[in-house]
This record gives structure tokens, C-alpha cells and sequence, in this order.
């Protein structure tokens, strides 16, 4: 069987679990560094950055067919992206409810920690507040469903299940984002100091996992990793409304 890899890459590389576990060495670990960053200097440019990186990892190994392997082709049902919408935005809705729940407006609710990210102004006007949620959902529906999903249920996913198979490859990509996160929630920057909230991460792990393999499952059932970025999308506005609206 030939590889998807570009001829470049193949006397270095099997499109493997090597490969896989290489590119979540390369991008994942940087990344965590960088957010981490992001969240003490409230400078979140870098984090752009590594998304669009992660967006063009395929691109950079794989060709046309080894795209259309992992996924980057025309839908096959397209009725499931609607689903895929809806659950995303289900998933985000849910897991408000959890942190409102155990955690109300403190800094261990994730989407608390995470919402201080947006810079919302004290006293801003109705109006304004509605374009900035504009902004910062079109932003966050784009650039992080986009770059992740290309990425972690794309190339990543693509190179476990060639060795390991689908299942076990949804579970090592899934745990990869899922503790990639840890680095947006769990290691948090509070008061000019650092904190690690252990419960309130393992649920955050544990939800970050479960979404994971939702977007995978939508991205099987229509046939294309456009259902998994889309299911990202839905959870992406899902979240950022309940920060802006609800919080």
C-alpha cells in the first residue's frame, strides 16, 4: 500500500503511531507552554498562531489522498452536520450547567477562568457587548475547531488508527486534546500566582475527553472531518455565549 506521506517525509517516517506520537510532541507541548504564557501575560497572539500551525501540520505531510484519508472530503451525509452542530452546542451547554452547578462564579468553573480570557469591560453596553460576542464567537467557531480538528481527529487520528485501528486511535487522540487543555483549565493564573484546582480538572479532563470523542463520532457519521469541525464550532458558540450572557 502506498503512503499518504509526501515523498519528502517517507525515508523518515510510516504514516504510524510514531508519527502520530511525533506530531503530538511537536505541537502539543509547545502549545500547552504557550497558553499557559497567554493566560500570565493576557497576550493570546501566539496561541492564533499555533491553531493556523496546526491547521497546515497535514498539508505539510500528507498529499491529496492522504488528505482525503483522514477525512478531508465532501460529506457523505450531510443531514449529520446539522447534528453535529446541535450536539456541539449541547455539549457546551451541559457542561456550563456542571460548573454552574459545583462551582458557580468562582475561578474553579472553567468557563469562569476561561472567560476572563475575553476581556469583557465591567459596564459595557448591551450593544457593545453584542458585537464583541460577534467577534470573539465568529473567532473562536473558525480558528480553534479549524486548526484542532485538522490536527487531533485529521493527521493525528489518522496515524494511530492506520497501526492500532479506529477505536483505540478516537481514545489516543481524544486523551491528547483532552490533556492539552489541562493548560486553558487546571494550571490557572489567579491573583498573580499559579493554582492547580485537582477536581475541578479531572472533570474538565474527563468532559474535554468525552467532547473528543463526540466530535469524532460526528465526524464518522457524516463522513468528513467536516462533521467534527462543525460539532467544534457548535461547542466553540456554545461556550462562548454562556461566558458572555450567563456567567
Amino acid at each position: 500500500m502506498n503512503s499518504p506521506l509526501r515523498p519528502f517525509w517517507r525515508p523518515y517516517f510510516s504514516f504510524d503511531w510514531k508519527l502520530g506520537l511525533f506530531l503530538i510532541s511537536i505541537i502539543c507541548i509547545p502549545r500547552f507552554y504557550l497558553v499557559l504564557q497567554a493566560n500570565q501575560t493576557a497576550n493570546y497572539g501566539p496561541i492564533g498562531a499555533i491553531m493556523m500551525v496546526s491547521a497546515l501540520v497535514p498539508f505539510v505531510f500528507i498529499g491529496r489522498k492522504g488528505a482525503a484519508q483522514i477525512g478531508v472530503r465532501k460529506p457523505s451525509n450531510w443531514p449529520a452536520l446539522f447534528m453535529s452542530f446541535v450536539s456541539g452546542l449541547a455539549l457546551a451547554l451541559a457542561l456550563y450547567f456542571i460548573g454552574d452547578l459545583l462551582y458557580s462564579g468562582t475561578f474553579q468553573n472553567w468557563y469562569v477562568y476561561v472567560g476572563q480570557s475575553y476581556n469583557i469591560p465591567d459596564g459595557i453596553s448591551p450593544e457593545d457587548k453584542n458585537v464583541l460576542f460577534a467577534v470573539m464567537a465568529g473567532t473562536g467557531m473558525i480558528f480553534s475547531p479549524i486548526g484542532e480538528e485538522l490536527f487531533f481527529r485529521g493527521i493525528v487520528h489518522g496515524s494511530f488508527a492506520n497501526s492500532l485501528g479506529e477505536k483505540l486511535a478516537s481514545l489516543i487522540d481524544s486523551a491528547a486534546f483532552a490533556l492539552t487543555h489541562i493548560a486553558h483549565f487546571g494550571l490557572v493564573y489567579v491573583a498573580g500566582g499559579w493554582n492547580f484546582y485537582f477536581l475541578p480538572t479531572i472533570i474538565w479532563v474527563i468532559a474535554m475527553f468525552l467532547v473528543s470523542l463526540v466530535f469524532f463520532q460526528m465526524k464518522e457519521k457524516s463522513g468528513s472531518i467536516l462533521g467534527a469541525i462543525i460539532c467544534h464550532a457548535g461547542f466553540n458558540l456554545g461556550m462562548i455565549y454562556c461566558i458572555f450572557y450567563w456567567l
